[in-house]
């Protein structure tokens, strides 16, 4: 039974001090944990995503139309997120106060009504240990700024996916609900998911289960177009 997932942003384009090292949160890497406030109160990263899956994406600014938008576009997929269990939060290097009145705008400008809370991470901490910073420019004192990424996150609390943007590009929500859905999909059944799969299609079965075993898992039959290439109905999604 997939759970939920979970949402996080971080805001201004914030200097980190230069010379700071930077954590980067890879593949397969267990996220750290965090403390923050949001307009909603006060949380424990790890103890609000308990068991759930988990989308972390940070955010180069309050009060910019990419941002705006993905804020904006996030909040009318919400239930979308609530189907497959998400849960949506977010994180900002902003205070409190300003998200609520970037969220003001949020609302006003994209015909929307943004419910998850946004955590305040005004000295850029949160965004550091993630790896969501990068330098201004070549510099070697330069000043590190907030970027772009995207992070999925399974329920053992393990890093499944990392995207990383450019901060004039905004990203493609209905493709992270894909990759979740494939996500979800895979981690519970022996396949994996073709290029540009989608919901309903066609899947693999892994090169490490063999026919007879297959069989067994997959009564929907399969055909075998290599000995590592086998094509099988898409398994129920619970």
């Amino acid at each position: 039974m997939p759970t939920r997932c979970l949402f996080v942003m971080s805001g201004p384009p914030t200097p980190i001090a230069p010379g700071s090292v930077l954590q980067v949160v890879n593949v397969g890497d267990e996220v750290p944990n965090f403390n923050g406030k949001t307009q909603k109160g006060s949380l424990s990263f790890h103890e609000y995503i308990t068991g759930s899956w988990v989308i972390l994406l940070s955010y180069p600014g309050n009060y910019t139309p990419v941002c705006t938008t993905e804020v904006g576009m996030l909040a009318k997929l919400i239930k979308e997120f609530e189907g497959r269990r998400c849960k949506v939060i977010g994180v900002s290097a902003d205070s409190v106060a300003n998200h609520i009145g970037w969220i003001k705008d949020v609302n006003e400008t994209q015909g929307t009504d943004v419910v998850f809370p946004i955590v305040a991470d005004e000295n850029g901490k949160i965004c550091k240990i993630f790896g969501f910073s990068r330098p201004s420019d070549l510099a070697e004192d330069a000043e590190l700024l907030i970027g772009r990424s995207v992070i999925i996150i399974d329920p053992q609390r393990k890093v499944q996916l990392r995207m990383d943007y450019p901060p004039y590009v905004g990203r493609n929500f209905f493709e992270i609900i894909r990759a979740l859905d494939a996500m979800q999909l895979s981690l519970y059944n022996k396949i994996a998911t073709p290029a540009n799969w989608k919901v309903g299609e066609d899947v693999m079965i892994l090169p490490s289960v063999n026919n007879q075993m297959a069989s067994e898992l997959f009564p929907k039959g399969f055909t075998e177009i290599k000995p590592y290439l086998r094509i099988t109905p898409q398994p129920d999604m619970d």
